[in-house]
């Protein structure tokens, strides 16, 4: 029985020789390639990857499809960010992109990622004409065409993608403030590209992981605090004011401050639309998933501009970005972008941004932070995973369906369910449930208002999910 390959939130990814394997690779850019041909001309479609094993022979199996199919491949010769690959596909006017990646995955994942001829994240009914496309193939049974030697071209997208950052971002006002900055690309995509623009406008750079493994020093090359300690150790011998990290695909970030502390991605992208509205003056809106931090929705009060919130998944905020609804758009998962770029996440051009202003306020992110909360009031988001038992799943899939009225005693003021299930209580602190497709876990977001209830809120957001 064959696989259903199924599209999620971020593509396709599945664990290398068990489902992603060269057979549904054919099947899976097969589907892509017919998508790609119910669409108006030119037919060409990027396709790129990150540093995983294996990557540059299954770029080579997809070009081989893509041309049998009658799509002219365009095979990205090195190993490319997301965010590079999503400019390319604007610069260049192609049909879109495959990218073999499977981002923040361990090491025995892969993927694919498909970009539609706007840059951005194939939407749900991108992803369910490719799927419906796949299983055609699977239940026809008949071979794939492939073409041994495809007609298609290379590309290089690191230079246009740089030469866009650099007009995005003031690296002039970064090396005039002598900040020292520590990049860490986790064995990934996004080496040479965040260091090496720093390092030409004369920016103290040291990299920690700046060569390829793999097996990402056997972990996932996912930029979180606890896997940050290289960086870490590499910022007190330098320096440095600053750690910037990007993940397998270099489309999410992680910072860490000057003392040390890891800024959590809900912070940073609150601190960045701040800095946005003032200094570039754009106050056309903001964009946040529903469960990123309430941060941003009273930041949105304080400078008058539209709130969108959005399911989770990035293509969203992307449509707003293409659409210039909005200044930035951000999740709590790390992935953000702004006004004029790519309508995908961007870690590499979050990281400098964070530089930018780190170096124009003069002040560490914690301080600016307090600052923040001094504006407009304190935010403590958290996010937990529940593994359930069957028993428990069922039960709580029915309860996610319920309005409740309280949760431990704590009266619920709104209830929001643009994805999953979102309680906001009285003093503005809420909880929000959202169940996972792909294993029997529930993401449980929380935030208060304060630290000291912090607690007591995760508590009775475990009580709910539990009992």
């Amino acid at each position: 029985m064959s696989t259903a390959i199924k599209f999620g939130t971020s593509g396709w990814r599945a664990i290398v020789a068990d489902e992603f394997t060269v057979a549904n690779i054919r099947l899976a850019v097969a589907g892509i390639a017919a998508y790609v041909k119910t669409q108006p001309e030119p037919h060409r479609v990027l396709v790129g990857r990150d540093p995983r094993f294996l990557g540059e022979s299954f770029v080579a199996e997809a070009a081989q499809v893509l041309a049998g199919a009658g799509v002219t491949p365009i095979v990205i010769t090195e190993a490319a960010p997301t965010p590079a690959i999503a400019y390319a596909v604007r610069a260049l006017k192609t049909s879109g992109a495959i990218n073999f990646t499977a981002s923040h995955n361990p090491p025995e994942y892969n993927g694919i990622k498909f970009s539609t001829h706007d840059g951005a994240p194939a939407l749900p009914e991108v992803t369910k004409q490719i799927e419906a496309a796949i299983a055609a193939l699977q239940i026809s049974d008949s071979p794939i065409p492939k073409a041994e030697r495809p007609e298609g071209q290379t590309a290089d997208v690191k230079p246009a993608f740089l030469k866009r950052l650099a007009e995005l971002v003031n690296l002039k006002a970064i090396a005039k403030s002598g900040i020292k900055v520590v990049y860490d690309p986790f064995w990934g995509a996004g080496r040479g590209y965040l260091s090496e623009l720093l390092r030409e406008t004369g920016v103290a750079v040291e990299t920690v992981h700046d060569y390829r493994d793999v097996l990402f020093g056997g972990h996932a090359p996912e930029p979180s605090d606890e896997l940050l300690g290289d960086a870490k150790a590499k910022m007190r011998e330098t320096g440095a004011h600053l750690a910037v990290a990007t993940d397998g695909d270099a489309d999410r970030f992680g910072i860490v401050d000057q003392d040390g502390t890891f800024i959590q991605p809900n912070y940073i992208v609150a601190l960045l639309f701040d800095y946005l509205v003032e200094t570039r003056g754009w106050r056309n809106g903001v964009a946040k998933s529903v469960a990123t931090t309430n941060l941003i929705n009273a930041l949105a009060d304080y400078h008058k501009v539209p709130l969108y919130e959005t399911p989770v998944g990035f293509k969203y905020i992307g449509e707003l970005i293409i659409a210039d609804k909005i200044a930035i758009g951000g999740e709590e998962s790390a992935g953000l972008t702004i006004r004029g770029h790519v309508p995908e996440k961007d870690g590499i051009i979050a990281g400098l941004l964070v530089a930018e202003m780190v170096a124009t306020r003069g002040k560490s992110l914690g301080t600016q932070l307090k600052e923040l909360f001094g504006k407009v009031g304190s935010f403590y988001p958290v996010r937990e995973n529940f593994r359930l038992t069957p028993e428990i799943k069922a039960a709580f899939t029915e309860k996610l369906k319920t309005d409740p009225k309280e949760l431990s005693g704590r009266k619920v003021s709104r209830i929001v369910r643009t994805d999953g299930l979102k309680l906001i209580l009285e003093d503005g602190s809420w909880v929000c449930y959202r169940l996972s497709g792909t294993e029997p876990v529930v993401r449980a977001y929380t935030e208060a208002r304060n630290e000291q209830d912090m607690e007591a809120l995760k508590a009775a957001s475990e009580k709910f999910v539990l009992s």
